[in-house]
């Protein structure tokens, strides 16, 4: 609904009351899902420029230019229909992104989620939501052929009776056959795809009030179709090639209303349409028509002289379409129902919500939860390596191949490292370049400190694709809190944009695109703030890749400084069930310089594996990298750079900027040398390129069955093989009777 602000805003702009259809689809285009009317202002902060930048936020999906091909890169979230109906609800956020990916005249190649859920270990509902929703990713995106190459899965209490559902999609285009909106007054406006109806009436732009009654709304979502959806793909790609379309668009949020509205005023045009002209599925009242979100529709503007093209193209894949109007010059959309006229209003009304006015105040419990410790006596010590096993079978460590190996990821032939044994994915682009992609966030961080958390974020995504030896040149975020209406939350939101932008601008790496979720709330209240960051990375050669895994007799070197910095470590929240807010700090200057260093020894091809340090600390990282390599290792943590003053803390502090590297005998000098370059002890200029940073020998990989830590004059012994089993099979074993 519209405030009364809006509504008398509204009034001013039209000069008169507004009928029931133009009161529809208003509400619609100025949602929060639709008009980004909260965020809008904030967003500006974002660094939106770089070296492949071509098209940045604005369009259906951000554009990077790398020699003569065009990616494209764009994500978007189905979190409330999901938590209604999460089987549909997810895959249809898999059919949308897709959509904009082929708005923009390219082809989709890799599917990337983010998904978030409440405890599966204690709530039963939190797993049910788990099984349909990757049920939902993998049947969507297996039957239309687009591999899904990476992702991450969260789980959290704030999340019990609800999920977050992220999806982004990476496109390719050559130059000469990129769309973007243009189109001259008597073009033709066709909708091409499924007949509308009212499955999606009540979908995404009015989902604050779905989960008020889900028994009762779960016919109301969208209803998925990827057998359309594949056809859309191929039929949208042979109009491109035939080069019949001038302009593309995806039914999605808010329906024809947005759709309609946004296009007008990108065009600086108007549309003359006729809503009896549109193939419906049922009956419906013109407002039902205009704001129905139904699937597997897009929106064409072909000009009159390709017409006999376009409908070739779509009766080869027996695709419906209606001619629903055309393009007019006076800015204008003139919407009839059997040529009479329903409403005329100015499309840069519709598509341009007033910007809200919302307050900012610090939430209270980010004063009063403090720097807390949890109590360890010093027998404790001897608990280190159950607390690590413990850690491995934590749902948000564990590995993910429950989910993973439900989607086809190595479909189209372009996937270079799959799932689960790399930090990042890695995609052919052509014979000589590659793109690695990851997608992370850190609710637990977030909460506790939203700026740092989200910097944090951004950071700890680009660590992973340098791990497969690729440069991080562009990011898109999606960014999911509560009602902006709660000063509280909004200020997690204010500040996690800042962390973002701050972080973005100073390593210089643009936001091209993203998308901004709010009112994601449980009956208990607003989810903790969940930025999400999906990097791309480019790597110009097979031979820079990094994909081999560590081996006996390497040796094992980190990159890095371990601080004690435990708020919102898994370690705290997991084991002890204690919060604090000393959540890791990114040291801008001296994350830089790690980067470059790690880069130098890519280039310089030195290393064997690298895995970066993030959710569970140095512990959880060096086992995984036992467990994906399966061999044992000894470590001297008395080598490991650190200012802890505890043992536990150096184990499973998640600070950020930090590399375990597996590198040979043979290599190490040469390792050495290059990391000198940067040493602390070797260079104090702290300026932004040239920062000091830490690395250490600090043991070595073997063939042993165990994992041995030492520490003075005792030991850490953990078995290889319990390791496995715990990492392995946790999320397995859990969803075995889901």
């Amino acid at each position: 609904m519209l405030s009364k602000e809006e509504l008398e805003y509204l009034k001013h702009k039209l000069g008169r009351e507004p009928n029931s259809l133009e009161l529809s689809m208003v509400e619609a285009e100025w949602s929060e899902h639709c008009s980004y009317k909260s965020s809008k202002p904030y967003l500006k902060a974002l660094n939106t420029q770089g070296k492949y930048v071509l098209i940045g936020p604005g369009y259906d999906a951000g554009v990077l230019a790398i020699d003569d091909l065009l990616i494209t890169v764009h994500i978007e979230s189905h979190n409330h229909p999901s938590a209604v109906e999460p089987y549909g609800g997810a895959a249809t956020g898999v059919g949308g992104v897709i959509r904009d990916i082929l708005s923009m005249g390219s082809r989709p190649i890799a599917l990337l989620n983010g998904l978030r859920f409440g405890d599966i270990e204690r709530n039963s509902d939190a797993r049910w939501l788990f099984k349909h929703v990757v049920r939902g990713i993998a049947d969507y995106g297996n039957c239309i052929g687009v591999p899904t190459v990476a992702g991450e899965v969260e789980f959290d209490g704030s999340f019990d009776n609800y999920c977050l559902v992220d999806v982004a999609c990476i496109g390719l285009v050559d130059k000469d056959r990129l769309v973007l909106m243009h189109a001259n007054a008597k073009d033709l406006i066709i909708i091409a795809g499924n007949s509308t109806g009212k499955d999606g009436i009540h979908g995404a732009s009015f989902a604050s009030k779905i989960l008020d009654d889900t028994d009762n709304n779960r016919s109301a979502v969208q209803i998925p179709d990827p057998f359309m959806g594949k056809l859309l793909i191929d039929a949208t790609m042979e109009c491109v090639n035939a080069r019949c379309v001038k302009a593309i668009k995806d039914l999605g949020g808010g329906g024809l209303a947005c759709c309609l509205s946004e296009v007008a005023d990108k065009l600086g045009k108007g549309m003359s349409i006729d809503l009896a002209n549109l193939h419906l599925r049922e009956h419906m009242s013109v407002e039902e028509i205009m704001i129905s979100e139904s699937q597997e529709r897009m929106l064409y503007i072909v000009e009159p002289s390709k017409l006999s093209i376009f409908k070739e193209i779509m009766d080869k894949y027996e695709i419906p379409y209606s001619i629903l109007g055309y393009v007019t010059d006076d800015g204008y959309l003139d919407i009839k129902y059997n040529g009479k006229q329903i409403t005329r209003i100015k499309a840069n009304i519709v598509a341009n919500a007033p910007i809200a006015e919302r307050k900012v105040r610090k939430p209270r419990y980010l004063e009063e939860i403090g720097v807390r410790e949890p109590y360890v006596s010093d027998k404790d010590d001897d608990n280190i390596a159950e607390y690590l096993l413990s850690l491995l079978s934590n749902p948000s460590i564990a590995s993910k191949e429950w989910v993973y190996r439900q989607y086809d990821h190595e479909v189209g032939l372009r996937t270079v490292i799959k799932p689960g044994y790399y930090d990042a994915a890695v995609i052919r682009l052509n014979d000589t370049k590659f793109l690695a992609v990851k997608l992370d966030g850190n609710s637990k961080h977030c909460y506790l400190d939203p700026y740092n958390g989200a910097m944090g974020c951004f950071a700890e995504a680009c660590r992973n694709v340098i791990a497969v030896g690729a440069e991080p040149i562009a990011m898109v975020d999606h960014l999911q809190f509560g009602r902006p209406e709660d000063e509280h939350v909004f200020y997690t939101f204010v500040e996690s944009v800042k962390g973002l932008a701050d972080y973005g601008r100073y390593m210089n790496i643009p936001c091209i695109g993203g998308k901004v979720s709010f009112y994601n709330e449980t009956k208990r209240g607003a989810i903790k703030p969940t930025p999400v960051v999906c990097i791309l990375g480019l790597i110009d050669s097979y031979d820079k890749i990094v994909k081999d895994r560590a081996k006996d007799g390497d040796m094992l070197v980190i990159v890095g400084l371990t601080k004690a910095e435990m708020g919102g470590s898994e370690y705290y929240e997991y084991i002890h069930k204690l919060q604090s807010s000393n959540v890791p700090k990114v040291d801008l200057a001296y994350d830089k310089a790690v980067m470059h260093a790690m880069l130098e020894l890519i280039d310089s091809r030195v290393i064997r594996a690298i895995h970066d340090c993030s959710k569970g600390g140095f512990g959880v990282a060096l086992a995984e990298m036992c467990i994906n390599s399966n061999v044992g290792a000894y470590v001297n943590l008395a080598r490991v750079p650190n200012t802890c003053s505890r043992l536990d803390n150096l184990i499973f502090s998640e600070s950020h900027s930090r590399f375990l590297v597996a590198v040979s005998k043979d290599n190490l000098s040469k390792v050495k040398d290059i990391l000198s370059k940067h040493n602390n002890s070797n260079n104090s200029n702290n300026d932004s390129d040239n920062s000091s940073i830490h690395y250490s020998v600090i043991g070595y990989f073997n063939d042993s069955d165990s994992i041995i830590l030492e520490h003075g004059s005792s030991t850490i012994s953990l078995s290889l093989d319990k390791a496995i089993d715990a990492y392995s099979s946790s999320i397995t074993r859990l969803m075995e009777h889901a």
